[in-house]
């Protein structure tokens, strides 16, 4: 007789490689996270792995929730297009697996996340976003190589100068969290992996 299989493993444990401890958590960075756990179900690791620091936790979520959630020309879904964009780029495995989706949710379209993923230039996206994406390949790959006819090409898409500027922040703002998240090991939450796999008619 076999003998049974071994337990799988969780992978999303633990959440980074540092035995960082957890600082107490306060006032409102407890409201965050019992906020996550009302809306999503789970606190997302990377703000488990931010918890060992008060304040580094809430510069992050500051900017996170500037950046992705505030108003802005670009619309959420384009913004975490981007952020899936540039994670294939760095082969980031936390930000593919939240952001990734974050596409699928937003779009309804989990064929469009797998391309984000896989390859952006295999999606029959519209000339705008295929400008943005473009735009945050190439500002994470060849940053010195970015110059005026790179913004001149989203300005002839419809993006403002302030939206050029939005997108330029993403890019950025993924580009180091990328680096944070492949130098601790950050693992991303399971839950992550089963959201809307769904297509919607």
């Amino acid at each position: 007789m076999a003998a049974p299989a071994p337990a799988r493993q969780r992978d999303d444990l633990p959440a980074i490689a540092l035995p960082l401890p957890p600082a107490e958590l306060d006032p409102a960075n407890r409201a965050y996270f019992d906020k996550c756990l009302e809306k999503i179900g789970f606190v997302p690791n990377v703000l488990q792995a931010y918890a060992f620091d008060m304040a580094k936790l809430s510069a992050f979520a500051a900017m996170y929730n500037d950046l992705m959630l505030a108003p802005s020309g670009l619309s959420k879904l384009e913004r975490e297009m981007i952020a899936v964009v540039v994670s294939a780029v760095n082969r980031c495995y936390y930000c593919l697996t939240a952001h990734g989706a974050a596409v699928r949710q937003l779009s309804g379209d989990p064929i469009l996340g797998e391309q984000l993923v896989m390859n952006y230039r295999a999606a029959r996206l519209d000339p705008r976003r295929r400008a943005m994406l473009d735009f945050a390949a190439k500002l994470t790959e060849r940053p010195n190589e970015v110059e005026e006819e790179d913004r001149e090409a989203l300005r002839r898409v419809g993006l403002s100068e302030r939206d050029i500027w939005d997108v330029s922040a993403v890019v950025g703002f993924f580009n180091m969290s990328n680096r944070i998240a492949s130098a601790t090991d950050m693992r991303p939450n399971e839950a992550y992996h089963a959201q809307a796999r769904t297509l919607l008619e």
